[in-house]
């Protein structure tokens, strides 16, 4: 066993304290830093939420936003695959043209579901898309049709009526839709 000299050690030892004392020191204070305060903050105000006036300004903003994403999507990736064929059994690429439709699917409907929720907000709007929510509510399982490779020209076909209905109803009530693909990462979530 080879032999350190006492003097050594104690300063491993010391040196190996401090470096424990500094992190527990630091992990505590970043603890108490970060944690909330019940305390308030003096000024004594309460953020207002927005009028109905706003409500209504911003109601049509946000239809044509999500409108215009559900359309991009659809158009995208569901309705130009399958007029190139890529959801005919063997072709190539079906695969991913396939996910990526049924994840199209299942956003053109979220994002088709808020832009009428965002309608309730405009008179003229929620009225223009009432007859719509049960052509909405029909694409609910289609996005799981499309990915599995079990959709057909129908199917595809209703997706390409029901966002035509939406952005003729919007045109109506005056906000106009156009089509704005989303990113992979705006469908993701």
């Amino acid at each position: 066993m080879p032999f350190s000299p006492p003097l050594a050690d104690a300063r491993a030892a010391f040196r190996r304290a401090a470096l424990a004392l500094l992190l527990v020191c630091t992990l505590t204070l970043g603890g108490v830093a970060c944690g909330s305060s019940t305390k308030g903050t003096g000024g004594g105000t309460t953020p207002s939420g927005t009028s109905s006036a706003e409500r209504q300004k911003f109601a049509k903003t946000r239809f044509v936003a999500n409108a215009g994403l559900a359309a991009g999507a659809t158009y995208q990736w569901i309705v130009k695959p399958y007029r190139a064929g890529k959801f005919t059994k063997g072709a190539k690429g079906r695969t991913f043209a396939l996910a990526k439709a049924g994840l199209a699917g299942v956003f053109t409907y979220r994002r088709l579901k808020a832009a009428v929720n965002n309608a309730k907000g405009d008179p003229i709007l929620s009225k223009a898309l009432a007859p719509l929510s049960s052509g909405i509510d029909s694409l609910k399982n289609l996005g799981t049709k499309l990915r599995k490779g079990d959709a057909g020209t129908a199917d595809v076909g209703s997706f390409e009526k029901v966002i035509n209905n939406v952005k003729s109803a919007g045109q109506s009530a005056g906000a106009e839709v156009t089509d704005e693909v989303p990113t992979t990462a705006q469908m993701g979530g």
